[in-house]
Protein backbone atom coordinates (compact mmCIF):
# COMPACT_ATOMS: atom_id res chain seq x y z
CA UNK A 1 0.00 0.00 0.00
CA UNK A 2 1.56 3.43 -1.34
CA UNK A 3 0.32 5.20 1.50
CA UNK A 4 2.59 3.26 4.07
CA UNK A 5 5.35 5.10 2.25
CA UNK A 6 4.36 8.88 3.78
CA UNK A 7 3.03 10.60 6.75
CA UNK A 8 -0.58 11.54 6.78
CA UNK A 9 -2.09 14.52 7.01
CA UNK A 10 -5.68 14.51 7.80
CA UNK A 11 -7.74 17.76 7.82
CA UNK A 12 -10.89 17.82 8.88
CA UNK A 13 -13.32 20.46 8.80
CA UNK A 14 -17.07 22.26 7.00
CA UNK A 15 -17.53 21.73 3.49
CA UNK A 16 -18.83 23.88 0.78
CA UNK A 17 -21.27 25.50 3.42
CA UNK A 18 -18.35 27.22 5.18
CA UNK A 19 -18.58 30.84 4.83
CA UNK A 20 -15.09 31.76 5.24
CA UNK A 21 -12.47 33.20 2.64
CA UNK A 22 -10.08 29.32 2.40
CA UNK A 23 -7.24 31.47 2.05
CA UNK A 24 -6.77 32.85 5.26
CA UNK A 25 -7.97 30.00 6.32
CA UNK A 26 -5.75 27.48 5.20
CA UNK A 27 -2.62 29.76 5.96
CA UNK A 28 -3.98 29.74 9.31
CA UNK A 29 -3.66 25.73 9.67
CA UNK A 30 -0.26 25.49 7.62
CA UNK A 31 1.25 27.86 10.03
CA UNK A 32 -0.17 25.52 12.72
CA UNK A 33 1.16 22.19 11.05
CA UNK A 34 4.91 24.21 10.80
CA UNK A 35 4.89 24.77 14.39
CA UNK A 36 3.69 21.08 15.43
CA UNK A 37 6.03 19.84 13.35
CA UNK A 38 8.85 21.90 14.77
CA UNK A 39 8.14 20.21 17.96
CA UNK A 40 6.95 17.02 16.70
CA UNK A 41 9.19 16.21 13.49
CA UNK A 42 8.13 13.16 11.16
CA UNK A 43 10.12 10.52 10.05
CA UNK A 44 8.43 10.16 6.54
CA UNK A 45 8.12 12.22 3.70
CA UNK A 46 4.28 14.37 4.67
CA UNK A 47 1.33 13.75 2.31
CA UNK A 48 -1.96 15.84 2.55
CA UNK A 49 -4.84 12.98 2.98
CA UNK A 50 -8.17 13.88 1.69
CA UNK A 51 -11.43 11.93 1.76
CA UNK A 52 -13.10 12.56 -1.63
CA UNK A 53 -14.74 15.92 -1.22
CA UNK A 54 -15.87 17.60 -4.41
CA UNK A 55 -14.14 20.54 -5.44
CA UNK A 56 -15.90 23.51 -4.20
CA UNK A 57 -15.04 27.44 -3.57
CA UNK A 58 -15.28 27.49 0.02
CA UNK A 59 -14.58 24.81 2.77
CA UNK A 60 -12.43 21.93 3.28
CA UNK A 61 -11.74 21.01 -0.59
CA UNK A 62 -10.81 24.56 -0.87
CA UNK A 63 -8.86 24.40 1.93
CA UNK A 64 -6.74 21.20 1.67
CA UNK A 65 -4.93 21.82 -1.68
CA UNK A 66 -3.81 25.21 -0.47
CA UNK A 67 -2.23 24.50 2.59
CA UNK A 68 -0.74 21.32 0.66
CA UNK A 69 0.90 24.33 -1.66
CA UNK A 70 1.92 26.60 0.98
CA UNK A 71 4.06 23.36 2.54
CA UNK A 72 5.17 22.01 -0.74
CA UNK A 73 3.77 18.48 -0.44
CA UNK A 74 1.63 16.29 -2.13
CA UNK A 75 -2.15 15.09 -1.99
CA UNK A 76 -3.45 11.34 -1.67
CA UNK A 77 -6.97 10.11 -1.42
CA UNK A 78 -8.88 7.60 0.58
CA UNK A 79 -12.47 7.15 -1.37
CA UNK A 80 -15.56 5.14 -0.57
CA UNK A 81 -16.28 1.74 -2.45
CA UNK A 82 -18.68 2.33 -5.21
CA UNK A 83 -21.14 -0.41 -3.30
CA UNK A 84 -21.44 2.14 -0.27
CA UNK A 85 -21.50 5.76 -2.29
CA UNK A 86 -21.17 5.61 -6.29
CA UNK A 87 -21.38 8.88 -6.56
CA UNK A 88 -18.32 9.38 -4.08
CA UNK A 89 -15.17 8.59 -6.89
CA UNK A 90 -17.11 10.04 -9.61
CA UNK A 91 -17.65 13.32 -7.56
CA UNK A 92 -14.19 13.73 -5.59
CA UNK A 93 -11.21 16.35 -6.40
CA UNK A 94 -8.59 14.09 -8.11
CA UNK A 95 -6.51 17.24 -9.47
CA UNK A 96 -2.98 16.35 -8.83
CA UNK A 97 -3.77 13.30 -6.30
CA UNK A 98 -0.45 11.08 -6.64
CA UNK A 99 -2.29 8.07 -5.98
CA UNK A 100 -5.89 6.87 -4.17
CA UNK A 101 -7.25 3.82 -1.96
CA UNK A 102 -10.47 2.32 -1.62
CA UNK A 103 -11.97 2.32 1.80
CA UNK A 104 -12.30 -1.24 1.97
CA UNK A 105 -8.91 -1.43 1.37
CA UNK A 106 -7.70 0.93 4.34
CA UNK A 107 -10.75 -1.66 6.30
CA UNK A 108 -9.10 -4.94 5.36
CA UNK A 109 -5.48 -3.40 6.45
CA UNK A 110 -6.93 -2.46 9.92
CA UNK A 111 -9.04 -5.66 10.65
CA UNK A 112 -5.30 -7.23 10.12
CA UNK A 113 -3.41 -5.16 12.14
CA UNK A 114 -5.35 -4.50 14.96
CA UNK A 115 -8.28 -7.45 14.90
CA UNK A 116 -11.59 -5.99 16.27
CA UNK A 117 -11.15 -2.32 16.14
CA UNK A 118 -13.52 -2.23 13.38
CA UNK A 119 -16.26 -3.68 15.20
CA UNK A 120 -15.28 -1.11 17.88
CA UNK A 121 -15.29 1.85 15.53
CA UNK A 122 -18.50 0.97 14.03
CA UNK A 123 -20.39 0.72 17.54
CA UNK A 124 -19.13 3.69 18.66
CA UNK A 125 -20.16 5.35 15.78
CA UNK A 126 -23.77 3.88 16.02
CA UNK A 127 -23.49 5.19 19.64
CA UNK A 128 -22.64 8.73 19.03
CA UNK A 129 -25.62 8.93 15.89
CA UNK A 130 -27.93 7.78 18.52
CA UNK A 131 -26.96 9.75 21.20
CA UNK A 132 -27.10 12.94 18.28
CA UNK A 133 -30.50 12.05 16.98
CA UNK A 134 -31.88 11.51 20.30
CA UNK A 135 -30.49 15.41 21.30
CA UNK A 136 -32.12 16.72 17.60
CA UNK A 137 -35.52 14.85 18.49
CA UNK A 138 -35.79 16.65 21.77
CA UNK A 139 -34.52 20.01 20.04
CA UNK A 140 -37.68 19.17 17.09
CA UNK A 141 -35.33 18.52 14.35
CA UNK A 142 -35.09 15.53 11.81
CA UNK A 143 -32.45 12.91 12.19
CA UNK A 144 -29.23 12.84 10.72
CA UNK A 145 -29.00 11.63 7.02
CA UNK A 146 -28.10 8.33 6.89
CA UNK A 147 -24.87 9.18 4.94
CA UNK A 148 -23.53 10.41 8.26
CA UNK A 149 -22.83 6.69 9.23
CA UNK A 150 -20.47 6.23 6.23
CA UNK A 151 -19.00 9.33 6.02
CA UNK A 152 -17.98 8.79 9.92
CA UNK A 153 -16.60 5.49 8.97
CA UNK A 154 -14.43 7.00 6.45
CA UNK A 155 -13.11 9.32 8.82
CA UNK A 156 -12.51 7.10 11.14
CA UNK A 157 -11.11 4.38 9.75
CA UNK A 158 -8.78 6.50 7.68
CA UNK A 159 -6.96 8.13 10.87
CA UNK A 160 -7.14 4.85 12.84
CA UNK A 161 -5.67 3.12 9.77
CA UNK A 162 -2.98 5.46 9.26
CA UNK A 163 -1.99 5.50 12.82
CA UNK A 164 -1.34 1.95 13.12
CA UNK A 165 -0.32 1.67 9.45
CA UNK A 166 2.35 4.69 8.86
CA UNK A 167 4.16 5.10 11.90
CA UNK A 168 2.64 8.64 12.83
CA UNK A 169 -0.24 11.02 11.40
CA UNK A 170 -0.75 14.44 12.28
CA UNK A 171 -4.53 14.99 12.10
CA UNK A 172 -5.59 19.06 12.20
CA UNK A 173 -9.15 20.72 12.13
CA UNK A 174 -10.05 23.83 10.07
CA UNK A 175 -12.17 25.84 13.01
CA UNK A 176 -11.84 25.96 16.61
CA UNK A 177 -15.55 25.23 17.27
CA UNK A 178 -16.75 21.82 15.90
CA UNK A 179 -20.91 21.30 15.83
CA UNK A 180 -21.72 18.07 17.59
CA UNK A 181 -24.05 17.45 14.56
CA UNK A 182 -21.29 17.71 11.71
CA UNK A 183 -19.36 14.65 10.96
CA UNK A 184 -16.11 16.08 11.80
CA UNK A 185 -17.82 16.03 14.88
CA UNK A 186 -17.00 12.16 15.07
CA UNK A 187 -13.14 12.64 15.51
CA UNK A 188 -13.85 12.06 19.49
CA UNK A 189 -14.44 8.19 18.95
CA UNK A 190 -11.05 7.39 17.59
CA UNK A 191 -9.48 9.34 20.83
CA UNK A 192 -11.83 7.47 22.72
CA UNK A 193 -11.12 4.35 21.39
CA UNK A 194 -7.25 4.59 21.82
CA UNK A 195 -6.68 4.31 17.92
CA UNK A 196 -5.66 8.04 17.33
CA UNK A 197 -3.24 9.13 19.89
CA UNK A 198 -4.45 13.29 21.27
CA UNK A 199 -0.71 14.27 20.62
CA UNK A 200 -0.79 14.09 16.88
CA UNK A 201 -3.96 16.37 16.61
CA UNK A 202 -3.48 20.51 16.15
CA UNK A 203 -6.08 22.44 17.14
CA UNK A 204 -7.07 25.48 14.79
CA UNK A 205 -6.72 28.40 16.80
CA UNK A 206 -3.20 27.29 19.13
CA UNK A 207 -4.77 28.26 22.56
CA UNK A 208 -7.33 25.64 22.83
CA UNK A 209 -8.14 22.04 21.21
CA UNK A 210 -10.76 22.34 19.32
CA UNK A 211 -14.40 21.86 21.12
CA UNK A 212 -17.60 20.94 20.38
CA UNK A 213 -20.23 22.99 20.43
CA UNK A 214 -24.09 23.12 19.67
CA UNK A 215 -23.53 26.98 19.75
CA UNK A 216 -22.57 27.11 16.11
CA UNK A 217 -24.97 28.20 13.22
CA UNK A 218 -23.35 25.54 11.03
CA UNK A 219 -25.59 22.63 13.82
CA UNK A 220 -27.20 21.38 10.69
CA UNK A 221 -24.22 21.49 8.04
CA UNK A 222 -23.06 17.95 7.16
CA UNK A 223 -19.38 18.16 7.97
Amino acid sequence: MKLTDYHPVVIEGMGGYDPRDPAPVAMQVAERLAQHWARKTPIKPLLILTQGDPLEANGISAITPRVAQHLGIPRGMVYLDEHIADYHWPNADRHEMIFAHKYSELVGQLDNDLPGSMSRIEAAIEAQLQHKNDHRAAQGNPPLKDYFRDFALLQEVTKAACSSLCEGITIAHTSKDISVFSVTSFFTVGLELGLVDAGNMVSYSGDTESQLTTASRYDKAPS
